[in-house]
């Protein structure tokens, strides 16, 4: 074999090589931009849009989160601190707390809710327990089927608007999904503060994924 043979063969498995990492390169440069694009998006509807007043009553659905052992999980906690904040200057307004029982919960998240607002002063009457959903999409949907079946049996009066309350980076996965379920007009939201620092290093990187998801497979 000749020294030109060899040269060429090995050029040509070098410019092979120089090929694949331009292409890897490309394709590391567009998974950064699609996942800078989503946390924007992510942080566009991650604030409170403040109260949306309507003709008829308004219904509060707080998102569940992680039930430890002694109570509410930090993220929990934060919202439903939130809503207490709210329904302050609103008492009689109808809540759902939304969120089935985990494999490593004790009671389910619905349940720790309602605890936790008729301890701190909600009626407890005015508390709706969704509590069969294990994911964002059913408590959507769990959600709407309830309020519907209150209404029809008469109740509780048709809702004309909704507070939606959740951490914040949660917030846009919700109103995609709300929109997609058939959920009535704008919600308006409230987003909870993520005080625990490793939460929300943690979401950073997973909640542009769960979007994905859900935008995907959530139908």
């Amino acid at each position: 074999m000749s020294y030109q043979t060899i040269w060429n063969g090995r050029s040509g498995y070098g410019g092979r090589k120089h090929t694949l990492r331009n292409i890897l390169l490309i394709l590391l440069a567009l998974g950064v931009l699609c996942f800078a694009a989503l946390e924007v998006y992510i942080g566009l509807h991650s604030r409170t849009t403040g109260e949306r007043t309507g003709p008829g009553p308004q219904v509060m659905v707080i998102f569940g989160c992680k039930v430890e052992p002694w109570g509410p999980s930090v993220l929990l906690q934060d919202r439903l601190d939130t809503a207490l904040d709210y329904l302050k200057d609103h008492p009689d307004m109808t809540v759902v707390v939304t969120g089935g029982k985990g494999d490593d919960e004790h009671i389910s998240e619905a349940q720790c809710m309602y605890d936790y607002l008729t301890e701190h002063g909600v009626d407890g009457g005015n508390i709706y327990l969704e509590d069969r959903s294990r994911n964002t999409w059913q408590n959507v949907n769990y959600t709407l089927e309830l309020l519907g079946t209150e209404v029809e049996a008469g109740r509780l009066a048709k809702p004309q608007g909704y507070v939606l309350v959740s951490s914040g980076f949660h917030l846009s996965r919700i109103q995609m999904l709300w929109a997609r379920a058939g959920g009535t007009g704008e919600p308006s939201t409230l987003a909870a503060p993520v005080s625990h620092t490793p939460s929300a290093i943690q979401m950073f990187f997973r909640e542009p994924l769960a979007l994905v998801k859900s935008f995907v497979f959530d139908r």
